[in-house]
């Protein structure tokens, strides 16, 4: 029996996550919660991974040491870049990148390309069971900055842009586990400002709906997986 891990990072994803499933029983990890559930032949474990870079990789390395999953997903939320994707667009990451990663004393380039990830998608049977668009996450240990919109595009032809995915997709690559990542755009970035800045209940409502639609369709995304 194949075991499966979902990571969800922030705190309104876990409430989503919690609420479509109905769960009323949790256990305590040293990252957030977790509960474990029978779906078909395969024992899924619902893991509160916590946001940011540090948590998101301790909370996944974490996770492969204690459960040994066949395969790790990261289910969450990510903000666009104004004018390059539409609101609500499931990401489908084929690669990730960590973008506020700074070096001023050898190659920058080669910084990038240290954190960066090709995700080996090979074993996802198509057709797909749903509408995503594949592509690049980048990642960073902050909200896109309106003055960078222009340069993440420029610099790396990016769409949209979170805080953890980028470090869950490097900890299973160095692990040899296979990792799929399933990211909803929230809200919306552009040089002008975030929808979601100084209104955080943007973000809340959206999680909630992505939560639910990435959760409705989990189970033919493991249909799909020849694990």
């Amino acid at each position: 029996m194949a075991t499966i891990v979902i990571i969800f990072s922030s705190d309104a994803e876990w409430r989503a996550a919690r609420k479509f499933r109905k769960v009323t029983f949790v256990e305590e990890t040293p990252y957030g919660e977790c509960f474990a559930m029978l779906e078909g032949e395969r024992t899924t474990i619902y893991l509160q991974g916590g946001w940011g870079k540090i948590s998101a990789a301790a909370s996944a390395q974490y996770a492969i040491l204690r459960w040994k999953p066949a395969l790790v997903i990261n289910l969450g939320t990510c903000g666009g870049l104004l004018g390059k994707v539409e609101r609500g667009t499931v990401i489908l990451a084929e690669r990730t990148l960590v973008y506020d990663v700074t070096e001023q004393m050898g190659d920058q380039e080669q910084a990038f390309e240290h954190y960066a990830i090709d995700l080996d998608l090979s074993w996802l049977r198509e057709p797909l069971p749903q509408p995503v668009q594949r592509g690049l996450l980048l990642s960073a240990d902050r909200d896109i900055l309106p003055e960078q919109v222009a340069w993440l595009q420029e610099k790396f032809g990016g769409i949209a842009a979170d805080w953890e995915s980028g470090a869950i997709a490097w900890v299973c690559h160095k692990n040899r586990v296979k990792c799929l990542i399933l990211r909803g755009v929230s809200d919306l970035v552009g040089p002008d400002g975030g929808e979601a800045y100084g209104n955080i209940k943007v973000f809340q409502r959206a999680s909630e709906k992505i939560i639910a639609d990435l959760l409705q369709h989990l189970p033919a995304w493991l249909e799909q997986a020849d694990l």
